[in-house]
C-alpha cells in the first residue's frame, strides 16, 4: 500500500466531504410563521426556494390533523438550493414576513399554534438563526419572540391546505385583507 497516496486520497476526500453541498443537492429549513397558508404564499417566491409545504411542528402528537393538533405549530417546510441561497438569507427572508415581537401569535392568528419559531438542525444553523435574530431585535429596537427551537418531526399538513393562496385566490386575499396582515406588516417593519 503506497501510505503517502492513501493519505493524500483520505486528505482529498475529507476535504470534499466537508465543502459546499455538491450542485443539485437540495436542503429543507422549517418555519412556525403563524397561519400557515401566509408563511408558504410569502416565502414561496424567494430566490432558491424549490418548494414549500404546510404542516406541523413542535408537539407530541404524531398524528396531528388541522382539527387537532394541540402542542403543534403550523409550519411550513421550505427545500432550497444551498447554492441560490443561503440559509442564514432564507431566515431573515422568513423574519421579514413575520411580527416577531409578538409572542402570542400573528396578527389576527393568536394562540398557541400561531406561534413563531424557526427549527434548526445542528449547531451552524443555530448559530446562523440566532445572528439573525439579534440583527432583527436591533433592526426593530424591541425584543424578539420568535423561538430558536431544536428541529422536530415535520408532519405534512391536509391536501386542501397545500398551496391555498394559489388554489383559492380569492378566499386567501379576503382572509389576508380582513386579518389586516399587510398592514400590520408594514407598521412592524416601517415599510411605505
Amino acid at each position: 500500500m503506497n501510505k503517502p497516496l492513501f493519505a493524500a486520497t483520505a486528505a482529498v476526500a475529507l476535504l470534499l466531504a466537508n465543502a459546499a453541498p455538491a450542485a443539485g443537492a437540495l436542503k429543507t429549513a422549517v418555519f412556525a410563521g403563524g397561519c400557515f397558508w401566509s408563511a408558504e404564499h410569502d416565502i414561496e417566491h424567494a430566490r432558491g426556494v424549490k418548494s414549500v409545504v404546510v404542516g406541523y411542528a413542535g408537539g407530541a402528537s404524531a398524528r396531528p390533523t388541522y382539527e387537532n393538533h394541540e402542542g403543534h405549530l403550523e409550519a411550513i417546510q421550505v427545500t432550497y438550493d444551498p447554492a441560490q441561497t443561503s440559509y442564514s438569507l432564507l431566515v431573515a427572508n422568513f423574519f421579514h414576513h413575520i411580527d416577531p415581537t409578538d409572542p402570542n401569535g400573528q396578527i389576527c392568528d393568536q394562540g398557541p399554534s400561531y406561534r413563531t419559531a424557526v427549527f434548526v438542525d445542528g449547531a451552524a444553523e443555530r448559530a446562523a438563526a440566532e445572528a439573525v435574530k439579534a440583527q432583527v431585535a436591533k433592526e426593530l429596537g424591541k425584543p424578539v419572540a420568535t423561538m430558536i427551537l431544536p428541529a422536530a418531526t415535520f408532519h405534512m399538513g391536509e391536501g386542501y391546505h397545500q398551496d391555498y393562496a394559489k388554489k383559492n385566490p380569492m378566499a386567501y386575499n379576503a382572509y389576508r385583507v380582513g386579518c389586516g396582515r399587510e398592514a400590520a406588516l408594514k407598521a412592524v417593519w416601517k415599510r411605505g
